[in-house]
């Protein structure tokens, strides 16, 4: 999905043009892959633009940064309000949020402690992740051939820039190959997420999810769906989930901020089902969207601008 420009990005404490928003080519974030980012929206809902989990986004990417030893020279406050004061100076009601924090200009070496961390934050217009229709109709999905990093590789619970050269390539191969998404497996053979989505599996009224081990990023909209299916009576299980489940299952569905609640019609052209979003998805659906559409919020997660 092509990116709209807008009039500013934010980068480094100051709003500079969009075009002029640029790096220096030996930033080690190029040759390293040492970024660490986050995906959030904002919606227009019916009582004004909000922000849906701001915080608990903004306190992930801290946490991902730290977790290679990077300090992000700002507070969480600081990064909140520029993104609010980004989205303002676009003039935009809705829109997805993007800011980075990477190490840039200073040593080209593997040892990054000698290179600034600085940060990015860009706003723009954007529609549904995986097409239009995915809401409403499913997706159509396969395992892929990439497995996720064992444990003790790197971590996989930071949303860092390199570990999406994992995702790229499942992504790669579902596309080339008809599908519009991919379902890894963790280096035991069992079930751990998309390439940039969370999935649950439904099973008898019951919805699985994988856990932490299983090499899963710990998504705040994976994290929503299960507060919202605890509110709804709906039994929730973390656990390992071994492949075969999927294909015996009543419903399955990715999450994300991207994907928002997105339901899966068939694995490996196996029909999940009926084919169709099932009821507990629909619920799940409903409930979400009655906050971010609505802004029906009992939690305190919209951070209306």
């Amino acid at each position: 999905m092509a990116v709209k420009p807008v009039e500013k990005i934010w980068m480094n404490g100051k709003l500079i043009d969009w075009n002029d928003a640029k790096i220096h080519v030996l930033s080690h974030v190029i040759h390293y892959g040492s970024s660490w980012f986050e995906g959030i929206r904002c919606y227009e809902t019916k009582k004004g633009s909000a922000i849906f989990r701001h915080r608990e986004h903004i306190a992930r990417l801290f946490d991902s940064a730290k977790l290679y030893r990077a300090e992000i020279p700002y507070t969480i406050e600081q990064v909140m309000e520029a993104d609010k004061e980004t989205i303002r100076v676009n003039k935009l009601k809705a829109c997805y949020i993007r800011p980075v924090a990477y190490r840039g200009y200073g040593d080209v070496g593997v040892y990054p402690m000698g290179c600034p961390v600085d940060l990015t934050i860009a706003v723009w217009e954007w529609g549904k992740y995986l097409g239009p229709e995915a809401l409403e109709k499913g997706i159509d999905v396969r395992f892929a051939s990439w497995q996720r990093a064992a444990g003790n590789t790197f971590p996989t619970t930071a949303k860092a820039g390199g570990n999406y050269l994992n995702s790229q390539l499942m992504k790669m191969e579902a596309r080339v190959d008809g599908y519009e998404e991919g379902i890894a497996l963790d280096m035991n053979g069992q079930i751990s997420e998309g390439s940039g989505e969370n999935i649950f599996i439904v099973r008898n009224g019951t919805l699985y999810t994988p856990q932490f081990v299983n090499a899963i990023l710990p998504g705040i909209t994976r994290a929503t769906v299960m507060q919202l299916a605890k509110e709804a009576g709906i039994p929730v299980v973390e656990g390992n989930l071994p492949r075969e489940i999927v294909y015996l299952a009543d419903e399955v569905f990715f999450t994300g901020t991207a994907a928002e609640i997105s339901p899966i019609r068939s694995i490996d052209r196996m029909t999940i089902g009926t084919g169709k979003p099932g009821p507990i998805t629909r619920e799940l659906q409903k409930r979400f969207f009655d906050v971010v559409e609505n802004g029906n919020d009992q939690h305190g997660w919209l951070d209306f601008i």
